[in-house]
C-alpha cells in the first residue's frame, strides 16, 4: 500500500495546484483588502496583538516511511527522497540519532550467477547524497576537497596485476551539528534487519518502529565526504572503473552472502521478490556515535554490488570472469527512517511537560523528524476588537502577520552548514484529541497563492525573526464572505512546522500533508506569549479607514 501511495501521489502531485489559486480581485465595496484604498483615500494603521502560543508534543515521532521522504518531483513526475543518518546531542533538545532501514531485491526472479562456482570477491554498499534537482534538499557543496591521483602497480584485473592511475574527488556533504575536529567522522554500521518489512501495516510507517536486526555486515568511516573515484589503466589509458559520487562501505561479511546469497541458487529464496524480501529481510544503516552531527542521502540511488567470479567455458576454454550482483535498493522497496531520541537532560524535556494552552508558553521548541511543533491561537478577544472595528469604521485590513522572534539567549543556529531554517504554517486539525496529520489542509492565504512554496522567510535583522502571512486567513474570519468555507469562517489554531511543502514539477504545493519535516534536520527556539519580553510573538495588522468626503 505504501507503493502505491507513494505513486498516486507522483500522479496527483502533478495536478492538484499546478497553478495559484487566486480570490477574486474585485471585491464589494465594503470587503477588506487593500484593493479599496490607494494613497489619497485611506489612512493606513499597524497594530500589534497577542498571540496565544504554545509548544506541542509529538511524542518524539513521525511518519517517515517512503511516502513521508519525499522531497519533491522530477519534471518526468518521479518521487526525489531524502533519507537522515547521524547524531547530534545539545543542551536544549537532547540527543537525536537518525537510522535507516530498507528492504533490498534481486535484479531478476531465480538469479543464476550467470555459471557454476560462484566465489564472492567483495561485497560494497554505496551511499548516495540527494539529487541536486529541488531546493528543499541539502546540496553537494561546489567546491572540490582533497583532490588527488595516484598510481598504482598492483591492481588487480581478473587474475591480473597491471599498472593503473587513481583519481579521486571529494566534496563535503551538508552537515547538521558538531562540523569538524573530533567530530569529523563516524562509524556507519550495516545490519541485516531480522524483521520482515510490512509496508501495509502502520507500525512500520513511523520513526519509531520496533525493527530487530542480526548480523553484523560491515563498517565503514565516513569522514564527511562524499566520492568519485577513477581508475584507468596505463598502458592504453582505457577505463577500468568508475565509482560515481558516493561513499562506498565495504562488507566484510561476505559469509553472510555466501550462505544467504549464492547459497541459495535455484532454491525459493529466490525464485521471486516475495520470497526474497520474506527471506532476507533488509538492511539497517546506524551511526556508532551518539554527538556527531546529520546528514542527508538518497535512498533510491544507494547500491549494495556483489563482486563475483564464477566458471565460464567457452570453445573449450575454462575462465574465472568476474562480474557483479547489484541488488535493487530503489522505490519498490519499503523505507522507513528510524529517529531516536534522549531528552533526559534536556530544557525541552521540562518545557513539554508544562504545555499552557490556555496563555501560551515563554519559549517555543520547534524541531524536524518528530521533534515539537508550535500551535498558535489569535484570541477571540482580538478577533471580536477587529470585527467591531470593521462594522463600526468599515476598516480595511492591507495585510496581516505573524512575527516570531528567535531567542538568541538560548538558541543560535550555528550547527548548520546553511544557517537557514524553513517552516510551514497551515490550520491546526485535531482529531480525539490529538493532531491529524493526515487531514491537513493549506491556509487560505496559501491557496490564494500568498507565500505558496516557503512559508515563512527568515529576515537578515538582528534580533532574528520569521515572518508568517495570514492576510486572507484574517479577512475571512472578521469579513466572513459568502464565498469562503465554514472552516475558513472558524477562529482555527494554526500549526507551525519545520521544512517546506513539496512541490510537483510545476513548482506548486502538492498538498498541504506532503511537507520535508520528516527529514528536516534543524530546529530553533522562539520567544512564546512572554508579556515582558519586547521581542514576544504578535499578531501585526495593517488596516486602513476610508476618508469620506
Amino acid at each position: 500500500m505504501t507503493h502505491n501511495l507513494k505513486k498516486t501521489f507522483a500522479i496527483l502531485s502533478l495536478a492538484i495546484f499546478g497553478s495559484a489559486i487566486l480570490y477574486n480581485c474585485e471585491p464589494d465595496p465594503d470587503s477588506l483588502g487593500e484593493q479599496l484604498f490607494n494613497k489619497d483615500a485611506a489612512k493606513g494603521e499597524e497594530v500589534s496583538y497577542p498571540i496565544i502560543a504554545y509548544n506541542i508534543n509529538n511524542n518524539d515521532t513521525v511518519r517517515s516511511d517512503d511516502s513521508k521522504l519525499i522531497t519533491g518531483l522530477s519534471g518526468t513526475g518521479v518521487a526525489l527522497s531524502a533519507g537522515v543518518l547521524g547524531s547530534f546531542t545539545e543542551g536544549q533538545f537532547g540527543m537525536q540519532k537518525a537510522s535507516y532501514v530498507t528492504q533490498l531485491r534481486m535484479p531478476v526472479d531465480n538469479f543464476d550467477f550467470n555459471g557454476d562456482n560462484a566465489k564472492i570477491d567483495s561485497v560494497v554498499l554505496v551511499v548516495r547524497p540527494p539529487a541536486n534537482t529541488m531546493d528543499d534538499t541539502y546540496y553537494i557543496a561546489d567546491s572540490i576537497k582533497a583532490p588527488g591521483a595516484y598510481d598504482k602497480n598492483d591492481f588487480m584485473v581478473g587474475t591480473e596485476t597491471v599498472p593503473v592511475s587513481i583519481e579521486k574527488k571529494s566534496y563535503p556533504v551538508r552537515k547538521y551539528g558538531k562540523i569538524g575536529g573530533a567530530s569529523k567522522s563516524m562509524t556507519i554500521n550495516v545490519h541485516e534487519v531480522t524483521t520482515f518489512l510490512d509496508a501495509n501495516n502502520e507500525s512500520f510507517q513511523r520513526s519509531n518502529a520496533n525493527v530487530g536486526t542480526g548480523e553484523l555486515l560491515g563498517s565503514g568511516v565516513f569522514d564527511g565526504n562524499v566520492s568519485t573515484v577513477t581508475v584507468t589503466k596505463k598502458s592504453d589509458n582505457s577505463n577500468l572503473f568508475t565509482g560515481n559520487l558516493g561513499f562506498r562501505i565495504k562488507l566484510s561479511n561476505t559469509d553472510f552472502f555466501k550462505t544467504h546469497i549464492i547459497d541459495k541458487k535455484g532454491k525459493p529464496e529466490l525464485q521471486d521478490a516475495s520470497n526474497f524480501t520474506r527471506y532476507f529481510k533488509g538492511i539497517k544503516l546506524s551511526v556508532q556515535e551518539t554527538d556527531r552531527y546529520l546528514f542527508q542521502f538518497s535512498p533510491d540511488d544507494m547500491e549494495l554490488i556483489m563482486y563475483y567470479k564464477y566458471d565460464k567455458t567457452e570453445n573449450g576454454v575454462a575462465t574465472r570472469p568476474q562480474t557483479t550482483l547489484k541488488f535493487n535498493l530503489g522505490n519498490l522497496n519499503a523505507h522507513i527512517g528510524q529517529y531516536e531520541y534522549d531528552r533526559t537532560t534536556s530544557k525541552v524535556k521540562d518545557v513539554l511537560n508544562a504545555i499552557n494552552k490556555t496563555d501560551g508558553d515563554p519559549k517555543l521548541y520547534v524541531q524536524g523528524m518528530g521533534g515539537p511543533s508550535i500551535g498558535l491561537q489569535i484570541p477571540d478577544e482580538t478577533i471580536n476588537k477587529l470585527k467591531e472595528l470593521f462594522a463600526k469604521d468599515k476598516i480595511g485590513i492591507v495585510g496581516a502577520k505573524i512575527r516570531m522572534y528567535a531567542d538568541p539567549l538560548t538558541w543560535k543556529n550555528t550547527h548548520s552548514v546553511d544557517g537557514d531554517r524553513k517552516f510551514t504554517l497551515v490550520p491546526l486539525v485535531l482529531k480525539d484529541g490529538k493532531l491529524d496529520y493526515s487531514n491537513l489542509t493549506f491556509s487560505s492565504d496559501v491557496a490564494a497563492g500568498l507565500n505558496m512554496y516557503i512559508y515563512s522567510k527568515k529576515t537578515d535583522t538582528t534580533p532574528e525573526y520569521y515572518d508568517f502571512v495570514v492576510t486572507k486567513t484574517l479577512k475571512n474570519i472578521i469579513e466572513r464572505p459568502a464565498t469562503a468555507t465554514a472552516a475558513e469562517l472558524e477562529n482555527r489554531p494554526l500549526l507551525v512546522n519545520l521544512g517546506t511543502f513539496v512541490k510537483n514539477s510545476q513548482g506548486a504545493a502538492a498538498g498541504a500533508k506532503f511537507t520535508t519535516r520528516a527529514i528536516d534536520m534543524n530546529r530553533a527556539i522562539f520567544v512564546g506569549s512572554d508579556a515582558s519580553n519586547a521581542n514576544k510573538i504578535q499578531l501585526m495588522v495593517t488596516y486602513a479607514t476610508k476618508n469620506i468626503k
